[in-house]
């Protein structure tokens, strides 16, 4: 391994966001490569290595921005086949090594998984910067940051305690990780009162706090804080510098801003608190920081385990205010500041004041913090970076062996891309037809809530995957159907309401009921937003009480799935746990009163949607610890496989639901449907994920085959020109027909198979597409 200095000039892309959009992450990214302009190429950065940098810059969705020349590509953050395209684009280039800057939130997918795309592809060592570590993740964040660190060649963490919880809770090998400080500017240390006549503050003791401005900041406990502070010290200023985050301002507006602005006002606290709603230059921020007496970060989450600004204020000399998550635990020991604990505005008033009445206190912290944050300054960065670089370049043969698995998933024209188009020709304002003729809407027909429930759920898929706005009218009409669908005083829904928008039932089917309830609960466990996430808890709570009076098996089923989700939020709710556990005890009676080693189901027919029958027994029994439950569902559903492979091809066979299949007579081969192939590949999918074996994970690909050929007419039911599916297997071949739950099965399937992919799961490239 080699570990020297730098012996040359390395050339080195980077992937981040990048000025000017608005992000924390892009400054980063763009201070660290001007700095190493600066080191290859002289004190202004434009000496003769200057163009040894490019940047591959992220854009949200479809947004553009006004780059410099040195952003050579972009990816937009919800487009998977972009991050593979990067990854060419970065092998064809003349790169040494690729230098990610990783912040769950800025690449597409779940947690950010669309990044594996990029890293699954690079011939070129990558170096990761980990902005973010959590120390108790989500299964998902855990397993994404996982696959970035086993893809990587470096891993660079900004604090000691990162390196503590990659090893512990993500078993990243501890020679794998390099502490490399954040960065900031070299500022002389000069006195406070240097730039206060350019804020209107001589005179006056400056408290800072800069940055995008979101609820996270805990700047709220600040404020109340500075009543306090204002009795003792009247001359007392706190500015709050910095823009709303984009993303905050986009989904909320200035809620949070105007929030802010009516505690001052409220206070009487008008001169004593600004607001620069600013996104100021670094020239500008550095005479802000220089003004400042005492910086104030009383931010709100343990587990943040770095910061800019507060890197920034310590470089700068500044004495320091901080609530105690883990990077200002580790940056401000020693003396270099102060901690108050979370929300405590009294304790926060308290050492404010201390401070503020202790010149010698404050001096001392000034002069503590000034002489740690040397080592910070963007040139000595820089520097570590150039040495990071080059060692992983000159290293980067000893991983080509253990990266040959990389191959998972990549999907490279194999994996079809999700196309709504023919699911948004198949809603009207109403909801989601149910029939097509060819792929034409029949209106015939109206529509049907377990249509417009299973529509619920394929768009909250997609808006998992691709976080696209363009879905959220979807997910409107869909959530509104079901919501209209409500009878109050049957505490039942509706299924059938024709084109004319009127009711052709007071209570639907059993099934229908239990499939809303399905619906709600997954999009309770993903909600795209706050507000969604209200109306659908408040539906689901009126409809979860009936299924207890059901008697069809499949109702019993669909309920305990979305019951299975809603727990996924909501684990305590224990009224929801224990109807999930009586639905799964009834479920699980039926099966030990009729199920035999030769049939062994809990009827004496196999008709539709059978698997999901086994996915409830595997989630709830999972959910329950009920090791009988689990077993009688993994059991059932290798069952419901083996009748249902063609015994000549291997290929998925469904029960066609023209006849059935009866226990000791012939299964029906025909009027296939989809939505059976779909519920065979949801539940492989979960039988995977609680046992780990990959025998379910193969079985989820086989059963998903059906769709693209591996069936019984050896034809594909995809229509790749409009993202419909077509209806069934009939005697003649393929039914024509693209009606609404043929079409939204197969959104489903298609959607469970990129989730899983983006997850990282497969072994070895899918072969979806025969």
């Amino acid at each position: 391994m080699y570990h020297g200095k730098i012996l040359r000039p390395v050339k080195a892309a980077f992937v981040s966001t990048y000025p000017p959009r608005q992000c924390g992450i892009a400054t980063f990214c763009s201070d660290l490569l001007n700095s190493m302009k600066q080191l290859y190429g002289g004190a202004d950065g434009n000496g003769p290595d200057q163009h040894n940098f490019e940047v591959i810059a992220l854009n949200r969705g479809a947004e553009n921005y006004n780059y410099g020349r040195e952003v050579s590509f972009h990816i937009r953050d919800q487009h998977h086949h972009d991050y593979q395209r990067a990854a060419d684009f970065i092998n064809l280039s003349p790169v040494d090594a690729v230098s990610i800057q990783h912040e769950y939130g800025i690449f597409g997918g779940e947690d950010g998984n669309y990044i594996s795309y990029l890293l699954n592809g690079l011939k070129k060592p990558a170096i990761t910067t980990l902005h973010t570590v959590l120390e108790e993740p989500s299964p998902s964040q855990k397993q994404t940051l996982m696959r970035i660190c086993e893809q990587s060649a470096t891993i660079v963490v900004m604090a000691h305690a990162a390196t503590d919880i990659l090893t512990r809770v993500y078993q990243v090998p501890p020679e794998k990780i390099k502490l490399i400080p954040h960065g900031a500017p070299d500022v002389p240390f000069l006195d406070s009162s240097y730039y206060k006549d350019q804020f209107q503050a001589e005179g006056r003791k400056v408290l800072l706090t800069f940055g995008l401005l979101s609820p996270s900041k805990g700047l709220e406990y600040a404020i109340e804080a500075m009543e306090q502070v204002a009795r003792a010290h009247p001359e007392a200023l706190y500015i709050v510098l910095g823009a709303t985050h984009p993303e905050v301002k986009r989904l909320y507006g200035e809620e949070y801003r105007h929030k802010l602005e009516k505690m001052v006002r409220d206070r009487g606290l008008e001169k004593n608190v600004t607001f620069y709603n600013q996104y100021v230059s670094l020239e500008r921020l550095v005479q802000f920081l220089v003004a400042t007496d005492i910086y104030i970060t009383p931010y709100l989450s343990r587990e943040q385990i770095t910061s800019g600004t507060l890197a920034y204020a310590l470089a700068c000399g500044k004495a320091v205010v901080s609530t105690p998550y883990i990077y200002a635990e580790e940056l401000l020991a020693e003396g270099r500041g102060s901690l108050v604990p979370f929300k405590d505005s009294q304790a926060m008033a308290d050492q404010i004041n201390k401070i503020l009445s202790d010149e010698e206190l404050r001096n001392r912290m000034r002069k503590n913090s000034y002489q740690y944050g040397r080592q910070m300054i963007w040139k000595e960065v820089a520097r570590n970076y150039a040495t990071a670089f080059e060692e992983a370049r000159l290293n980067f043969g000893d991983m080509l062996v253990q990266n040959e698995r990389g191959a998972e998933v990549t999907e490279r024209a194999v994996l079809p891309e999700v196309n709504l188009k023919h699911l948004r020709a198949m809603t009207d304002h109403t909801g989601l037809y149910q029939h097509a003729v060819f792929s034409v809407p029949d209106r015939n027909h109206g529509y049907c809530i377990d249509d417009n429930a299973r529509g619920l759920i394929a768009a909250v898929m997609h808006w998992r995957l691709f976080k696209d706005e363009a879905t959220r009218p979807l997910l409107d009409t869909y959530l509104s159907f079901l919501y209209h669908a409500l009878n109050e005083k049957k505490g039942r829904v509706r299924n059938f309401m024709s084109f004319e928008r009127t009711w052709l039932e007071d209570t639907g089917s059993e099934d229908s009921h239990g499939r809303t309830l399905w619906a709600l609960g997954y999009t309770i466990a993903h909600p795209p937003g706050e507000a969604m996430l209200g109306m659908t808890n408040r539906l689901f709570k009126e409809l979860i009480n009936a299924p207890l009076s059901f008697t069809s098996p499949r109702a019993w089923a669909f309920s305990a799935l979305g019951a299975n989700y809603y727990l996924r939020r909501f684990g305590g709710d224990t009224r929801v746990r224990k109807i999930m556990s009586e639905l799964g005890e009834k479920l699980l009676k039926l099966f030990m009163d009729r199920a035999t080693d030769d049939w062994y189901w809990c009827e004496d027919i196999l008709a539709y949607d059978n698997a999901r029958l086994a996915q409830a027994l595997i989630v709830t029994g999972s959910s329950l610890d009920h090791t009988e439950m689990f077993e009688t569902g993994l059991k059932s559903l290798q069952w419901l496989l083996d009748v249902q492979t063609n015994p000549e091809g291997g290929h998925l066979s469904l029960v066609g639901n023209d006849g059935w299949y009866e226990r000791g007579g012939e299964k029906a081969r025909f009027d296939q449907q989809p939505v059976d192939a779909t519920a065979i590949t949801d539940a492989c999918y979960q039988a995977f994920v609680l046992t780990g074996k990959d025998h379910w994970l193969k079985a989820m690909e086989w059963a998903f085959n059906w769709f693209f050929g591996s069936n019984d007419a050896h034809q594909p039911l995809y229509d790749f020109s409009s993202g419909g599916c077509y209806d069934g297997i009939q005697p003649g071949g393929i039914n024509q027909n693209q009606g609404g739950e043929s079409l939204v099965s197969l959104l489903m399937a298609l959607q469970r198979v990129h989730l899983v992919a983006h997850q990282g799961y497969f072994q070895e490239q899918l072969n979806l597409i025969k």
